[in-house]
């Protein structure tokens, strides 16, 4: 492999902005190629962000023999086509969550890649930022005592747009797969898969969840509670709970800098942590490090957790009755 990881970007979505800024603050990645459905489209996303290659089809990404890892940035229901697409030509893949729209489909991604003996990775940024990596290292100290609960909550009000990627049910919206995903994620992160799962929903106009509310039981009585939405303003705060102490990430905390560790004899530790760049590089160059390392997957985002998150976010729509429509 090159000294440098050489990304395709596969998407010309607004989350592939973030994503190529990221890779370009990375150590270890650069962004040589993208492709989009029409040349057109890959022309000027190209040229306005300067990539060297583009691509017409996601097909001539694929086989462009100057990209080692590809970067999937598609709406969730195409991740599944186009993460297979890429681990079938042999590139390894980062796929953004939600890894897929619903468990099937991801463990179908998983079997292919594990087939292929190919690197995938679900793209759950918020893990490998440092503050969240801070707040594990804290908790596995021991300060805490013994981690009995975690409090999560990811949610904003976006504008009215039924048409748009956030409230239409033809593109997997609403607040959970969103960014009750993070919240999610970070809990099972620590806590593992649940026992027993209960939530409640609203479900708009549009059909999807605009605000939602889960808790979650998990070996050894531990509790995890997520609070998420696409239409109401939200705290955007963590809390790790334990014996002794607990962590508070403050408000954004994926991508924030700040922790405060609060201790049962109320002493306060402020921990200032700061990030580099957009927060997108950490991800990438962890791809970068595991496939140096020739590795499959990341210890830190493994695929069964990702196939464990999936099938909890499964439970939660089944509660709700959300069903999308392609989903048959």
């Amino acid at each position: 492999m090159p000294d440098k990881l050489r990304w395709g970007i596969l998407s010309t979505a607004r989350i592939a902005r973030k994503f190529i800024a990221g890779v370009r603050d990375s150590e270890h990645g650069e962004v040589v190629a993208v492709g989009s459905r029409t040349p057109e489209k890959a022309d000027a996303f190209a040229d306005e962000l300067d990539i060297p290659r583009r691509h017409g089809s996601y097909e001539a990404l694929v086989a462009d023999p100057d990209v080692d890892a590809i970067y999937v940035a598609t709406p969730h229901p195409m991740h599944k086509d186009a993460a297979i697409l890429c681990l079938r030509a042999g590139k390894a893949v980062l796929c953004e969550k939600p890894f897929t729209v619903n468990a099937a489909e991801a463990e179908r991604v998983v079997a292919v890649a594990r087939e292929q003996g190919v690197f995938l990775m679900e793209a759950m940024w918020s893990r490998f930022l440092p503050s969240v990596r801070k707040a594990r290292e804290i908790a596995e100290s021991g300060r805490l005592g013994e981690l009995r609960m975690i409090m999560a909550d990811f949610g904003f009000r976006t504008g009215w747009n039924p048409e748009g990627r956030l409230l239409n049910p033809a593109l997997a919206g609403g607040g959970l797969l969103d960014v009750g995903i993070y919240a999610l994620s970070l809990i099972g992160s620590f806590f593992g898969e649940p026992t027993q799962v209960a939530s409640v929903a609203h479900l708009g106009e549009t059909g999807v969840d605009e605000q939602a509310a889960v808790a979650l039981k998990y070996a050894g009585g531990r509790i995890g509670s997520v609070t998420t939405g696409v239409r109401i303003h939200t705290p955007m705060e963590a809390w790790l709970l334990g014996t002794d102490a607990k962590v508070h990430l403050h408000h954004a905390w994926w991508r924030g800098s700040k922790l405060t560790v609060l201790e049962a004899q109320n002493e306060i530790e402020t921990l200032d942590v700061p990030m580099v760049g957009n927060g997108y590089n950490y991800e990438a160059d962890e791809v970068a490090r595991c496939i140096a390392a020739g590795k499959t997957e990341s210890d830190v985002m493994p695929l069964d957790e990702t196939l464990s998150l999936m099938g909890t976010l499964d439970k939660i729509r089944a509660q709700w009755g959300l069903k999308y429509p392609f989903e048959g």
